[in-house]
């Protein structure tokens, strides 16, 4: 069993905020200008987690490497970063734990590997207020490798060993085992048909947000050390 955490520290699409909608809407918008039908939305989310170009590819039928690839996914990201947090929406009760979290003093952040130019303006129409955000651009490396994880901890103050590194892919949980964390693994986030969260090298999984929030919830009034 993981020790409780002193500091948390989040993936940020599908994990602490629902993005999907608003992705959904740019990745349909790719569709539209290629004169394509929209894609049910539930096929949209299942890729969320897997960035950009996997939804051009989702969308388009364009391979990463293939002609065009390039152009498709500025012209998504273009009709994203419009509307960032149009729909998108703190993952309840996730928003009252923070609160509750920062009132007793107690650090937390987000790591993720979307840009800063997306995930910053998001942060902040979502009025949320992490001691630590640390995006895809910001380091030469970004997760799976540690790195990213280790900057956030070091900014607030923490020690890897204290933190929980929450996260709805794969490549999250590498990322905490690399970086000495709890690794967290979430099931309700954007998770592929047919990929089973809970063989995922992490030390504790929660299916639901309320389920994550009851097993953080007892740390609240610990003492810090």
């Amino acid at each position: 069993m993981a020790v409780r955490p002193e500091a948390l520290l989040f993936d940020l699409d599908g994990t602490l905020v629902d993005t999907a909608p608003d992705l959904a809407r740019a990745t349909n918008a790719l569709r539209a200008h290629h004169g394509l039908a929209p894609l049910p939305y539930a096929t949209i989310r299942a890729q969320v987690s897997n960035g950009g170009s996997a939804l051009v590819t989702l969308a388009l039928d364009i391979a990463r490497e293939a002609e065009g690839h390039d152009e498709a996914r500025a012209f998504l990201l273009a009709a994203y970063g419009q509307a960032v947090a149009e729909e998108s929406r703190v993952f309840a009760p996730l928003e009252q734990l923070l609160e509750r979290w920062e009132g007793a003093g107690r650090p937390w952040g987000i790591v993720t590997n979307k840009p800063r130019a997306y995930a910053e303006p998001l942060v902040a129409a979502l009025a949320l207020r992490p001691g630590a955000l640390i995006c895809a651009d910001d380091l030469p490396v970004k997760k799976p490798a540690p790195d990213p994880l280790w900057e956030a901890a070091r900014r607030l103050g923490a020690t890897p060993a204290a933190c929980w590194y929450i996260g709805d892919h794969l490549r999250d949980m590498q990322a905490a085992r690399a970086a000495g964390m709890a690794a967290v693994a979430v099931g309700y986030g954007y998770i592929e048909e047919g990929d089973d969260y809970r063989r995922w090298p992490a030390d504790l999984w929660f299916e639901t947000s309320e389920a994550l929030v009851a097993a953080i919830a007892p740390a609240e009034t610990a003492p810090t050390r």
